[in-house]
C-alpha cells in the first residue's frame, strides 16, 4: 500500500516511509539520551575535574622546584599509556593468549579499545583480518538465531498443541482422515508469538548476565552492578573498555576462569543479537501501525475538505427548487383556468418529468437524490460488491497461497540476514494482528 493519503500527491511508498519514519525515530531517541546522559553525568564529570585539578595544584605545592614542562610530558606519557591499557593490565598484551583474546573482540565488533595495534604491519593486516573475520561472525551469529528461533518454535508448538489437546480441540486419536488433515493444517501453518519469542530471548538473556556476574564480580573484584553493566557492553558488542575481563596476570582456577570468560561472551552476544533482532521486528510493527493510522486520519480529512460548505439543506424526496417549481406551475394553472388543453393530448406528470430530467444533475452537482434514486444506486453498489467478495473467494480456494511463503505484510517481509530468518520464522504473529 501506498504510505501517502489517497488524496494526496505524490504517493510515498511504504517501505520509505518506514525508513523516514525510523531516521526522525532515532534522531529524537539520541536527542532524548543525551538530554538524560548529559543530566545525570555532567556535574559528576566536572566534580571529577576539580578533583584532578586540586590534587595537580598541591603536588605543584609540595613539590615548587619541579619543572612544569617535564611534569606535563610525564602526564602526557602516562595518559597514553592508560589509554593503550598498559597501566590496567599486568599481564603481557601481545603474547599469544592476549592476541587471541585482541582477535576475539575484533571478529565479534565489541572492540574494547585496551589492546590495539601500534605498528603499520599490524593496522594494515587488522583492515582485511576484520573485514573477513566480522562477516563470517555475523553469519555464525545469523545462523545461531536460526537455531534458536527454530528450537523456541518446536517447543512453543509442542505446549500449544499440549493445550490444544487438553481443551479437547484437537482430536487425540482422529476417526476420519478429513478431520485429522485439517489439525495437521493447522498444527502446520501455526507460527509463534514474536512477543513469547521475545519474552523467552530476553529471560534467556537475563540469566546468563546474571551467572556472568556471579563469576565476574568476586574474580574481578567488581561490584555485581559493575559486573552486570560489564556483561550488557561485552554481550551487546558496544565494547568501551572501562571493565575488561581477565587482564590480570594470574587468577585463581585460571584456565576455567578464562575458558568460562569466553564462553559466557560467546553465549551472551548470541543471545543479545537475537533479542535484538526480534525487538527490531516489534518496533517495525509500529512503525507501520504509525503509518496506516496517519494515511487513514488524513485520507479522513481530506474526504471533509472535499465536501462543499454552506450548502442549503434539501428535502430527502423532492428538493427544493423542484417544489418552488410545482407552486409556480400551480399558480400558473389556477390564474389560466379558462384554457384548456386538448382532449387528445396527456396531461403532463410533473412529478416524473422532473424527477427524471434532474436527476443527472442533481448526482453531479452534489445535491441529495430522491429516495428512489439513492435505493437503485445503493442496490448497484451492493450487487458490485457481492461479485468482488464472490471473486475473491473463489480465487482463493482455486489457488491457496504456498504454505511456506513468506508473508507479505504487516512489516515483515523482506529484509536479509537476521531479518529474513525471523520473517520467515514469525510470520504468522503479522497474520494475526
Amino acid at each position: 500500500m501506498a504510505a501517502a493519503c489517497c488524496c494526496c500527491s505524490p504517493r510515498l511508498n511504504e517501505d520509505n516511509a518506514r525508513f523516514i519514519l525510523l531516521a526522525f525515530f532515532i534522531t529524537g531517541y539520541m536527542i532524548i539520551g543525551a538530554a538524560i546522559f548529559s543530566e545525570f553525568e555532567y556535574d559528576k564529570e566536572q566534580e571529577d575535574r576539580g578533583e584532578y585539578d586540586t590534587a595537580l595544584e598541591l603536588f605543584r605545592q609540595r613539590y615548587p622546584d619541579i619543572n612544569i614542562s617535564d611534569l606535563n610530558q610525564l602526564l602526557e606519557a602516562h595518559a597514553e599509556a592508560s589509554s593503550r591499557g598498559l597501566l590496567t593490565s599486568k599481564r603481557p598484551r601481545w603474547d599469544f593468549p592476549g592476541a587471541f583474546y585482541f582477535v576475539g573482540t575484533v571478529v565479534s565488533t565489541i572492540g574494547f579499545g585496551m589492546t590495539t595495534p601500534q605498528t603499520d604491519e599490524g593496522k594494515i593486516f587488522l583492515l582485511f583480518y576484520g573485514l573477513f573475520g566480522c562477516a563470517s561472525t555475523i553469519l555464525f551469529f545469523n545462523l545461531f538465531l536460526e537455531r534458536i528461533i527454530t528450537c523456541l518454535a518446536f517447543c512453543m508448538k509442542k505446549c500449544h498443541e499440549r493445550d490444544l489437546r487438553r481443551k479437547g480441540l484437537l482430536n487425540q486419536q482422529p476417526s476420519n482422515s478429513r478431520s485429522s488433515e485439517g489439525d495437521s493444517d493447522s498444527l502446520e501453518a501455526w507460527k509463534p508469538s514474536v512477543y513469547w519469542v521475545m519474552l523467552y530471548l530476553g529471560i534467556a538473556a537475563i540469566a546468563i548476565a546474571c551467572s556472568a556476574a556471579a563469576m565476574y564480580s568476586p574474580v574481578e573484584k567488581w561490584t555485581y552492578l559493575e559486573s552486570i553493566y560489564f556483561c550488557f557492553i561485552a554481550f551487546s558488542t558496544i565494547g568501551f573498555g572501562d571493565y575488561v575481563a581477565s587482564q590480570n596476570v594470574k587468577y585463581q582456577n585460571q584456565p576455567f576462569y578464562r575458558f568460562g570468560n569466553f564462553i559466557f561472551i560467546l553465549i551472551g552476544a548470541c543471545c543479545i543479537y537475537s533479542l535484538f533482532n526480534v525487538i527490531s521486528i516489534i518496533i517495525k510493527q509500529f512503525l507501520t501501525w504509525i503509518i496506516r493510522k496517519t494515511i487513514k486520519y488524513c485520507c479522513r480529512c481530506c474526504k471533509k475538505k472535499q465536501q462543499p460548505k454552506g450548502r442549503p439543506r434539501r428535502n430527502a424526496i423532492t428538493p427544493g427548487h423542484l417544489k418552488r417549481r410545482l407552486q409556480m406551475q400551480s399558480r400558473a394553472n389556477h390564474a389560466d383556468n379558462s384554457r384548456s388543453p386538448p382532449a387528445d393530448v396527456p396531461a403532463p406528470e410533473p412529478d416524473r418529468l422532473s424527477y427524471d430530467s434532474d436527476s443527472d444533475s442533481r448526482r453531479m452537482s452534489g445535491e441529495m437524490i430522491s429516495m428512489r434514486d439513492f435505493l437503485a444506486s445503493n442496490k448497484v453498489s451492493l450487487a458490485i460488491m457481492q461479485k468482488q467478495l464472490s471473486e475473491t473467494a473463489n480465487h482463493a480456494r482455486a489457488a491457496p497461497p504456498p504454505r511456506h511463503s513468506h508473508y507479505n505484510g504487516g512489516g515483515l517481509a523482506g529484509g536479509v540476514g537476521a531479518l529474513a530468518i525471523l520473517n520467515s520464522k514469525l510470520a504468522g504473529e503479522a497474520n494475526k494482528q
